[in-house]
């Protein structure tokens, strides 16, 4: 079984910063078993990562209300179940975090209080799931980091971010809709937005896998062990440069159609 001390001791090994933001993937089930479990987990990442006025970024999206339930508020937080695993819906329930009010991709963030506002305040102007102007782009623009505890690069939805800087085509909707946050008070927050659809293709995110060779000849991705999970500490900013190469180079071709693996001219 492992402890908090553990976690701490494995954190600081693969060299998780402390000094900015990280965004966390988790299996707890990879993980394996540790002395209070997944609120331990938390506490552990968020002592690690905050130390030095770093921000913890948990996804807690709820883009199932929307998507499979075609419900028009899709972030309640008087019912707020993440839809992404057993971790979000912890962190989503923890009273030091903080969510930002994106209906679909929502992220909880820990750390000082006005970082963190600064970090999620965009989140009520923008209008993609994950705009290059919202926290999503803010990792990119503070240098953060993206942490898959157990997990591949196919839940790395960073990566989304990216196809929105580069303009990829097919990822989002054509038109428009209207989907709201109900705060505890019952009050309603309301935003235009477009929403992730990739006509053909059921899920792009299932292919993002095949990035991860380019990431690690350019030297993105370090790996490590949170408990009995493999870890891979992704730099945000080489991962965007990776993909704006191969976007380049592959004369801006379909890649997220299936499995076919990246052709190597295309980052090496």
């Amino acid at each position: 079984m492992f402890t908090k001390k553990d976690i701490l001791f494995q954190l600081a090994k693969v060299g998780v910063p402390k000094n900015k933001p990280v965004i966390v993937h988790t299996s707890l089930k990879a993980v394996g078993e540790i002395h209070g479990g997944g609120q331990t987990l938390l506490d552990a990442l968020i002592e690690h990562v905050t130390a030095d006025g770093g921000l913890l970024v948990v996804p807690t999206h709820t883009f199932k209300n929307y998507y499979e339930d075609h419900q028009s508020i899709s972030l309640d937080f008087n019912d707020f179940k993440p839809c992404v695993g057993i971790f979000p819906i912890i962190a989503s329930k923890d009273l030091r975090g903080k969510t930002a009010l994106n209906p679909t991709h929502s992220v909880t963030v820990f750390g000082d209080e006005d970082k963190v506002n600064e970090f999620i305040e965009c989140e009520k102007s923008v209008d993609t799931p994950t705009s290059p102007k919202g926290s999503y782009g803010k990792l990119f623009d503070l240098k953060g980091s993206v942490l898959l505890i157990g997990v591949g690069q196919e839940k790395n939805t960073y990566l989304h971010c990216v196809e929105e800087m580069l303009n990829v085509p097919n990822r989002l909707s054509n038109d428009k809709v209207t989907l709201g946050v109900r705060f505890r008070d019952g009050t309603i927050f309301e935003k235009e937005t477009y929403y992730m659809y990739s006509k053909g293709i059921s899920d792009p995110s299932e292919y993002f896998g095949k990035y991860e060779p380019a990431f690690r000849h350019h030297g993105a991705i370090v790996d490590g062990y949170i408990g009995n999970a493999k870890v891979q500490l992704c730099s945000v900013v080489k991962m965007t440069d990776v993909l704006k190469t191969v976007r380049e180079r592959s004369g801006g071709v379909e890649l997220l159609a299936d499995h076919q693996p990246l052709k190597e001219e295309w980052y090496r």
